[in-house]
């Protein structure tokens, strides 16, 4: 047979990674066989997806019985009955002396009634009185009369009795259709997650992330082209510290992982299918109108096109023409003679010239650096031809370089400005004009400008690859500034952020005299990377030089003031001013940022309006503006700022009480984060997702991530991602009611200067060492704090602040404690905040069940149990839960008389469903039906007046805590 390369997968169930679905088809058949019922499946899979590693799985596991295994060979197919003789001496060397009458035939046809019938008693005999496994590997490849009285026979056998047959054939092989009609299942490529695990668990976890991606990509779910593709790359390479070979999988790599071979394909129906390839948009499909027109040109006859068609190997779908598989187009495409590339490119460019141009037309001269058909016009055609960049790129993909008329054409094209263009077609046209460039001037311009576009991409790696090729190319200063102002943003996501500042400082110095507008996107991306340093005065500084100090000189510390109109200059002006504690002077600047995304759709505006609305305190704005963010990032193809956008966007959320949300976004932007190699961005989710997680009252969750925002933060400098971090572990240790570790841990938090939290994090944070210090004796500590806080929430920053600097007060004043309480309750009202809102209403029963005022205490406790219930707050929601009992009031107690009016099997379905069970696991671990759990759930919501899973989840929970550590799941 074709052996595919090993995958071990330890972790996975029976050493198989991502095909537990798989696998239970798989026991259904070995379990039909220890039973009498037999069985029998077809794995059918693209090579590489672990057909055989499905089927040793099952022979492994088979133990009621001999596991007869055979596997078929590239050349059985020529050799009639060669097939049904290897299974016949395979059944008798199992059976031993019992195997007499299982002694292999002659062929009696062409796979006819009778061999299937000889085949079935063999099958029969070697079961005798135990059970009997078969599996039959790459059956495919057997001849075509074997092949027919397997299928024949297996239809048979397994029909109740003791024998169970596996089979694993290729997808859309045309020997896999002998078995049409078997039961079967079709292995999918791995999805991402396990991919990236089968990486990280062959590298023991020491791969650098943007290089994981790339082979996760590259390998496009196939497990045994990853791991052959982690055979041949070295230490150095898998930890970034080595360049990767280009291409990472070349046609050797991916002609392992695609059937048929494409050297084994007729030469027309592979020139079909090379035509379909080099036409293939982001995504692998391609304009099918296209490919025809060009197919025309090139003589190719329609039956190549009906026969690739028949052999499942291209398929044609609302106007669009594909290729079976992604691999198989890779494969087609990497191992054609580039001559033959040249000519389907061609082909393409001449049938994408405007129908007005087209009377006439020929394919370009090969040899020529240019053709002026499909070039020289291009002026007149911009603005009505929407097709011309993938004119030129076809183009420049036709001619052997240099060519420098074409590079030209293809450059200014994909530097037009076009939202219909995303940031990879951009980045690979401009790489291609850079390739077709002799002058050393241009060709590095060219490549920097593809490096710029490659990072917005989320092409992290290959951005690096093509700021070496710019600086290798002899990069003029200019040039220079553009490479240093992409590498800085490199780090800035992803290293140390001081080397981040560094290297934009020298871009924006670089850039300064040739080219202004990218000067202040320089200046600009280091005041970022000193914000998130913690650095004020560079930030400051960077600012002051974005506003006009460069232009304009800087006075008394104060830059030049914003041209008006100018929508950053604004924007600046409005950040440097909310920097030096002139909030009033910020809002007008700040507000006109926001109210200017309105008309904006490009993400990088968008995301700056976020930034302004969370520094005016503006949540429901931020919220909107960073979703917007979102989704024009996702538009453009923008990758590398779409973990940006959801973590403004889980921010704002936070901020606004929408814990659930934020949760969801921080995570969703962990992931996207870690596809694009951005490990500064991550900790920053990280740290997201320890604050919403620590209203959750998610112990274990905010200390996980509390630690991996900790650990980025402490190596690249992320002051901003460390104190929102350690704020996150403090508020946990609060809604746990360890009072003396949340004030250790905050005391550092809320001090400015060396050592102290981040200059525009760490005020947030004071309401709550207000609180960790006061419930723990030590109301002195926080007074400096509490003072400093009350000013700058009299500034306006942050609407919720006036009612928070009130709730400190009563802390640090308990006998004026019942005004400051109502002030802060009063300041709420059109400010939002429940889940504070609830903290303070918390904080203020405590303090009337203390004074003995159990009514009014009862009160304000119940409302804040209700808030915190319906947002989430575990933790909170308990303490509020104790402060009533002990005020005299039942909570947990109604709860459990509410579940006893139960049955005992809705009370046993509740508890399941309680604990995150779906109506299917419910049914299999009680043994009923999934409409019967339906109906019982369904009565149990009535009874108990709840309205979702969550909600009896959290009412089951407060009934029946469970334990906070359990020792595992239930047998």
């Amino acid at each position: 047979m074709t052996r595919e390369p090993t995958w071990q997968e330890s972790t996975g169930p029976r050493g198989v990674r991502g095909r537990e679905e798989e696998l239970r088809s798989v026991d259904a058949v070995l379990e039909g066989a220890r039973h009498g019922g037999g069985g029998v499946l077809v794995v059918a899979a693209a090579p590489g997806l672990g057909r055989s590693a499905l089927l040793d799985a099952g022979a492994a596991a088979f133990d009621a019985g001999p596991a007869v295994c055979v596997r078929g060979t590239p050349g059985g197919s020529r050799v009639p009955g060669g097939g049904v003789r290897a299974l016949h001496r395979a059944l008798a060397a199992v059976t031993g002396e019992g195997g007499a009458g299982i002694t292999p035939p002659a062929p009696r046809g062409p796979g006819g009634a009778g061999d299937a019938e000889a085949l079935e008693g063999a099958l029969r005999a070697a079961a005798g009185p135990a059970p009997l496994l078969v599996c039959v590997d790459d059956a495919h490849l057997w001849d075509g009369p074997s092949r027919r009285a397997l299928a024949g026979a297996v239809r048979r056998a397994w029909r109740p009795g003791p024998v169970g047959v596996l089979l694993s054939v290729v997808h859309r092989h045309p020997g896999a259709a002998d078995f049409a009609g078997l039961p079967s299942v079709v292995l999918a490529p791995l999805p991402y997650g396990v991919a990236a695990g089968l990486v990280d668990e062959r590298t023991g976890g020491r791969v650098d992330p943007p290089v994981r991606e790339e082979l996760v990509a590259e390998a496009a779910g196939n497990p045994a082209l990853l791991t052959f593709l982690l055979e041949r790359l070295s230490a150095a390479q898998l930890e970034g510290r080595a360049p990767l070979p280009r291409p990472l999988a070349d046609a050797a790599a991916l002609a392992r992982a695609v059937s048929p071979h494409p050297s084994d394909l007729p030469p027309a129906v592979a020139d079909v299918l090379l035509l379909v390839a080099a036409a293939g948009e982001p995504g692998g499909a391609a304009d099918a109108a296209l490919v025809l027109r060009a197919g025309r040109r090139l003589g190719l006859p329609a039956a190549a096109f009906a026969h690739a068609e028949a052999a499942g190997l291209l398929g044609w779908d609302g106007g669009r023409a594909r290729c079976s598989t992604d691999l198989l187009r890779r494969a087609v495409y990497a191992g054609a003679d580039p001559a033959r590339r040249r000519a389907a490119h061609g082909a393409l460019a001449a049938a994408l010239v405007p129908d007005r141009s087209t009377a006439g037309a020929r394919a370009p001269d090969r040899s020529a650096p240019a053709s002026r058909s499909l070039v020289g016009d291009l002026p007149e055609q911009r603005a009505p031809d929407p097709r011309a960049l993938a004119r030129l790129a076809h183009t420049a993909l036709s001619v052997r370089g240099p060519a420098p008329g074409v590079a030209a054409a293809l450059a200014a094209e994909a530097s037009r400005d076009d939202p219909r263009r995303s940031h990879r077609e951009r980045a690979a046209a401009l790489r291609g004009a850079a390739e077709l460039t002799a002058a050393d001037g241009p060709r590095a311009e060219r490549l920097a400008a593809a490096a710029e576009q490659a990072r917005l991409a989320g092409a992290v790696r290959q951005a690096r690859e093509l700021l070496a090729g710019a600086e290798a190319a002899g990069a003029t200063d200019a040039v220079r500034g553009r490479v240093e102002l992409v590498r800085g943003v490199l780090a800035l996501d992803d290293g140390p952020v001081v080397d981040a500042h560094e290297a934009l400082r020298g871009a924006a110095a670089l850039l300064a005299p040739y080219d202004p507008r990218h000067a202040r996107v320089a200046r600009l991306a280091a005041a970022d990377a000193a914000w998130v340093a913690g650095d004020v005065a560079a930030c400051t500084a960077e600012l002051v030089a974005v506003a006009g100090g460069e232009r304009a000189g800087v006075r008394g510390g104060r830059a030049a003031p914003p041209v008006a109109g100018d929508p950053l200059e604004e924007y600046v002006a409005g950040l440097r001013a909310a920097l030096d504690g002139r909030f009033a002077v910020a809002r007008a600047p700040l507000r006109r940022t926001v109210d200017r995304a309105d008309a904006d759709e490009a993400p990088e505006p968008l995301l700056r309006a976020g930034a302004a609305a969370l520094l005016m305190g503006d949540v429901g704005a931020a919220t909107r503006v960073a979703a917007r963010a979102l989704a024009a990032a996702r538009a453009a193809g923008a990758a590398a700022l779409v973990p940006r956008a959801l973590e403004y966007l889980a921010y704002a959320e936070l901020r606004a009480g929408q814990h659930a949300r934020a949760r969801a976004h921080a995570e969703e932007g962990l992931r996207a984060a870690r596809r694009a190699g951005q490990r500064n961005i991550a900790a920053h989710l990280h740290a997201v997702l320890a604050l919403a997680l620590s209203v959750e009252g998610d112990g274990a969750g905010v200390a996980g991530h509390a630690a991996a925002a900790l650990d980025t933060a402490r190596r690249h400098g992320l002051t901003q991602a460390a104190t929102l971090a350690r704020w996150a572990a403090a508020r946990a240790d609060l809604s746990r009611g360890r009072l003396p570790e949340a004030a250790a841990r905050l005391g550092p938090v809320v001090r400015s200067g060396a050592g102290g939290g981040h200059f525009a994090v760490r005020i947030l944070a004071v309401p709550c060492f207000a609180e960790a210090a006061a419930l723990s004796g030590r109301p002195e500590d926080a007074r400096v704090a509490v003072e400093e806080f009350a000013v700058w929430a009299s500034l306006g920053a942050d609407p919720l602040a006036p009612a928070q600097s009130a709730r400190c007060r009563a802390l640090l004043a308990p006998d004026e404690a019942d005004l400051w309480y109502e002030r802060s309750l009063d300041a709420y009202e059109g400010a939002g905040g429940e889940f504070d809102r609830a903290r303070t209403l918390l904080l203020y029963g405590k303090w009337l069940r203390r004074r003995r005022r159990p009514g009014p205490a009862q009160e304000r406790l119940r409302e804040a149990l209700v808030a915190f219930e319906h947002c989430g707050a575990r933790g909170w929601a308990e303490q509020a839960a104790g402060e009533l009992r002990a005020a005299g009031s039942a909570t947990r107690d109604a709860e459990a008389g509410a579940l006893s009016r139960l049955t005992a099997q809705q009370a046993r379905i509740a508890r399941l469903v309680a604990e995150g069970a779906t109506n299917r696991e419910v049914a299999v671990r009680l043994s009923l039906s999934p409409r019967t759990v339906d109906h019982h759930l369904r009565n149990v919501f009535a009874l108990l007046n709840v309205r979702s899973r969550v909600d009896l989840a959290r009412l089951v929970d407060r009934a029946e805590p469970a334990p906070a550590h359990p020792s595992g799941p239930a047998p």
